[in-house]
């Protein structure tokens, strides 16, 4: 029955809302200490933005070790500040332009230790910057309607960001995703973790740690975990909760969780996150969790079993590229 599962946060972490992280985690002990900027992560924000006849807003570098050269508006988000607030100031900064989100376009990351906040955003005022405008900030803006690899770019890695907003605008695949306003002292991951199998049934994992719930796993701070993607918390649980390693899908974002200046002046961020357990045979139903804080719910009712078979769906999730 739908009381024993956690209907209304499913509904909402479907939705791309948030829902409170709370002070249990599965898996190892969490770092005993916030995550700060500066110190144990770094958060990157990227806009990608179109004009009326489709030409790519970007950058000339002021920078001395790629000077001269083009990028997409980029820079590092500051302690105490929110994840859109630092995409709307970098875009003012580097380009002279007011804007708003429309989408997360993509999550790039190497671990807490650099992630990369990928927006689509759209123009909604303010004056290109020029030559006699150039700072320590950028030379120049200009709207780029030609092939971008006929430019000298500082980095080849905007080309697939390009891409993914060429096709969003097209059709979109994921419906918007924009960061919501909650606390989060700690860098993690709730788990949306799905197993269907050929004949239509599904199921969802369950924390059963107080009233049942979707895991959530802490990212550590050590070197090698500030390295380690945010693929490998997830791994390690699901490799301590399942019998056999369960090789899942990729991993697909939701939506995420930040507020500036959370608990303590903690910069953490949740991030809600759909994976697969791919089924061994046809009609297989899921392997039995090797501890009772684990359960897998069958999801009977008809709504919501779609809403989740749909979002995943090979692109119908923000994309995370590890």
């Amino acid at each position: 029955p739908m009381g024993e599962a956690p209907a209304s946060e499913l509904d909402a972490v479907l939705g791309g809302g948030g829902w409170d992280v709370g002070a249990s985690f599965e898996g190892p002990p969490p770092p005993t200490g916030p995550i700060r900027l500066g110190r144990n992560a770094c958060y990157v924000v990227l806009a990608v933005l179109f004009n009326e006849e489709d030409g790519v807003l970007l950058v000339q570098e002021a920078k001395p070790e790629c000077r001269g050269k083009w990028y997409l508006p980029a820079g590092r988000m500051e302690p105490g500040e929110s994840v859109v607030a630092a995409m709307r100031r970098e875009v003012k900064e580097e380009t002279g332009l007011e804007c708003e989100p429309l989408t997360l376009l993509a999550l790039e990351e190497r671990g807490p230790a650099w992630i990369r906040f990928a927006f689509l955003a759209r123009p909604t005022g303010g004056t290109l910057k020029t030559l006699e405008e150039a700072d320590a900030e950028s030379l120049q803006a200009a709207w780029w309607a030609g092939d971008p690899t006929a430019l000298p770019l500082r980095a080849p890695d905007i080309l697939p960001l390009l891409d993914l907003a060429a096709r969003y605008r097209l059709s979109p695949p994921h419906p918007p995703t924009l960061p919501q306003e909650l606390p989060c002292a700690l860098l993690c991951l709730r788990l949306l973790v799905a197993f269907a199998n050929d004949a239509g049934d599904l199921w969802v994992l369950l924390g059963m740690a107080g009233t049942p719930h979707l895991p959530v796993v802490a990212c550590g701070t050590s070197p090698a975990e500030l390295r380690g993607g945010l693929r490998l918390p997830v791994l390690q649980l699901l490799l301590d909760c399942l019998p056999s390693d369960p090789h899942p899908g990729p991993l697909g974002l939701l939506g995420l969780q930040h507020r500036a200046g959370g608990p303590g002046g903690a910069d953490g961020v949740c991030f809600n996150m759909l994976l697969s357990i791919p089924p061994g045979s046809p009609g297989a139903t899921p392997p039995e969790p090797r501890s009772p804080a684990f359960r897998w719910w069958h999801v009977e009712e008809e709504s919501l079993r779609g809403r989740i078979l749909q979002r995943l769906c090979a692109a119908a999730t923000v994309p995370v590229r590890s």
